[in-house]
């Protein structure tokens, strides 16, 4: 990731500018470019950072929102969405905690980290007891940092068994850095045991991307009755439920049908807006890079933006400032 870099216009856009006060602030000397002179009308992550900065663009700080994206299916695209949802939002200016959950380390390589390589992950702060801030990596996102994972974590459900209060350790892990960060992005694998017991009991949110295809009614079906079941047994209550609907595509009579069987049976937790397929997203994951990085154009950037949104609008978040134009 540390390779991605911004046009003139993007990183005005990024910014909330118009490249008019984009060109005025570089003028003052408020915004430069660490890029050879060669390349001088691009801009670095470092640079996005700086001039958030020097600027006065970076959003108000807010106690740490835990958003966990589950589902107990797999291939919804969760975690190429999830990856990309918390690059955003660093992009954005926030302070942001990406915890990879699955052993598989699909998040961490989509943020440019190889799991297989980090000397820690959360079982080390779970089960060993080291200090989270010791397990956390930083990314080359300035303010997006990484807690990352690898095979290691495969056996984390059989050490949380014989622990007391093992429902709680995420949790009370997650205190010891929550006023460092502004959101915690959970992405947790398709299946349901302690480790994602554990992200359900920490997390506020509970974002659960699905395909328009009656498959998911039943992953969907098991997800809520374990939400209620913990409402129940162990009174946590999610402050949010949010379906998104991933990989969209329109000309499909089943998606159709399914998007309609979604609305009618889950309307109260459906986001309106859906992710469209798009093929950019499985070559962005591919290569490491978040889709934001890797086509800021695409439908699925477009789409992620506006599921960004809406559900901070939801939660009673602020969007982002928006670019004005010159003449608009």
């Amino acid at each position: 990731m540390e390779q991605i870099r911004y046009s003139v216009r993007r990183f005005a856009e990024v910014l909330g500018l118009s490249p008019h006060e984009l060109a005025e602030a570089e003028e003052r000397g408020a915004v430069k470019s660490s890029i050879a002179p060669a390349q001088k009308t691009l801009y670095s992550l470092q640079d996005l950072a700086a001039a958030r900065h020097a600027l006065g663009r970076t959003p108000p700080r807010r106690p740490m929102r835990k958003q966990l994206f589950l589902n107990f299916k797999g291939g919804t695209g969760k975690t190429s969405v999830s990856s990309s949802y918390a690059f955003r939002l660093a992009e954005m200016g926030h302070r942001v905690l990406m915890i990879d959950l699955d052993s598989q380390g699909h998040a961490s390589k989509c943020l440019g980290i190889t799991g297989e390589e980090a000397e820690r992950t959360l079982f080390d702060a779970i089960i060993k007891k080291t200090p989270l801030e010791h397990v956390i990596v930083r990314t080359s996102m300035p303010g997006l940092d990484l807690v990352p994972s690898n095979l290691s974590m495969s056996t984390i459900d059989l050490s949380l068994m014989p622990l007391a209060a093992r429902e709680f350790r995420l949790r009370n892990v997650l205190k010891e850095v929550e006023s460092n960060y502004d959101y915690a992005v959970l992405d947790a694998p398709p299946s349901f045991g302690l480790l994602n017991l554990n992200a359900l009991m920490a997390a506020h949110d509970l974002i659960v991307p699905v395909l328009a295809d009656f498959l998911s009614f039943h992953g969907l079906k098991l997800l809520f009755e374990t939400v209620q079941s913990l409402e129940e047994d162990l009174e946590h209550v999610l402050d949010q439920i949010f379906i998104v609907i991933n990989a969209y595509n329109a000309t499909y009579k089943i998606a159709k049908e399914a998007r309609e069987a979604l609305e009618k049976h889950y309307s109260e937790f459906l986001l309106k807006q859906v992710i469209r397929q798009c093929t950019k997203f499985a070559q962005a994951s591919s290569e490491g890079i978040p889709i934001f990085a890797f086509d800021p154009e695409s439908k699925g950037a477009q789409d992620i933006q506006a599921v960004l949104d809406e559900i901070r609008e939801r939660i009673g978040e602020p969007v982002r400032l928006k670019a004005v134009e010159s003449g608009r």
